[in-house]
């Protein structure tokens, strides 16, 4: 039987998540079973319970469960047809910074019942890199910029860009009916609900963390807007949501349209969610950069039919 570890955080990995810091440190355990090791509290932080998504401080004392051996397999083999589509959709790369226009339907992270992530497939496509970790997510559905730092100092400098709003995120989305022109920002509070079935979804409240959007409108059709989002704060499907709030869901949502947004991306042939990270533009003083990542055919095709 292995025995169990105690392992203290160097500083090279502060700022990494929990999970991630497990699935390198447990290489061969299955991420089912590290996961469960977290639910349970077998995984201790200064010998108390922690979450996945926890950020490691240097010198934080990580216990690290005894596994069997016979818990013990091979890692889980991204499909190939994900890691050669996200070979072709590098945007933007230093030594410190990869930025991808991540594809509609593929997670930034395995886990909570996927198996593989952008993240799996970035380790899978690249082993010798020894540190890569998100920097900001996006919804599964939306595709896209996607920042992934590959130094401990990149993670800790685009965080601190990021809490003093010197990065400029721009979305473009295709929403359903006329978005009026003097529509160009929602304040409104939003908290998250988790539905019996276990799908989390938000909504607005008076309870909820303050959530700002700003909006532009880029073109219009004859039963719907082509958009442009800037959310000022960040929160989960802030932009979504903000949408359905202004009576102009974003087409193919299959979580927050109404049935006549369902409707008329139904008559599109709208296979996915309209929202896309257009674009990221960093004026830190220490980092900058900009990038743009366009749209994927589908969503072209989508708006030459609107335009025909």
């Amino acid at each position: 039987m292995p025995q169990v570890q105690l392992i203290q955080v160097a500083e090279e990995y502060a700022g990494q998540r929990l999970d991630n810091f497990l699935l390198r440190e447990m290489k061969g355990v299955p991420k089912t079973r590290i996961y469960r090791a977290l639910r349970k509290g077998e995984v201790r932080v200064n010998k108390g319970r922690a979450r996945p998504e926890y950020r490691l401080q240097q010198g934080d004392v990580v216990r690290i469960p005894p596994i069997r051996m016979a818990d013990q397999a091979l890692p889980q083999q991204v499909p190939a047809r994900w890691v050669n589509l996200i070979k072709e959709q590098t945007v933007y790369s230093s030594s410190g910074l990869w930025v991808l226009n991540k594809p509609s339907g593929l997670a930034v992270h395995g886990g909570s019942g996927l198996s593989v992530g952008l993240i799996e497939c970035l380790r899978q496509l690249a082993p010798d890199e020894r540190f890569l970790e998100l920097v900001h997510r996006l919804d599964r559905d939306t595709s896209g910029c996607i920042m992934v730092a590959r130094k401990p100092s990149a993670l800790k400098l685009l965080h601190k860009a990021l809490r003093e709003d010197a990065i400029d995120k721009r979305y473009i989305a295709l929403v359903s009916g006329y978005w009026p022109s003097g529509r160009k920002r929602i304040d409104a509070p939003l908290i998250k609900n988790t539905l019996q079935s276990g799908e989390r979804m938000v909504r607005v409240s008076q309870e909820g963390k303050r959530s700002i959007t700003e909006f532009k409108v880029l073109e219009r059709f004859d039963e719907a807007t082509l958009i442009e989002a800037r959310p000022v704060t960040g929160r989960t499907h802030q932009i979504r949501v903000h949408a359905q709030q202004a009576g102009h869901p974003i087409l193919g949502d299959a979580k927050y349209a109404d049935d006549a947004a369902l409707a008329l991306g139904k008559r599109l042939r709208l296979g996915r969610l309209f929202l896309h990270a257009a674009s990221l533009n960093c004026v830190l003083k220490d980092l900058q950069f900009q990038t743009t990542a366009p749209l994927e055919t589908s969503l072209e095709l989508t708006l030459e039919t609107l335009r025909g």
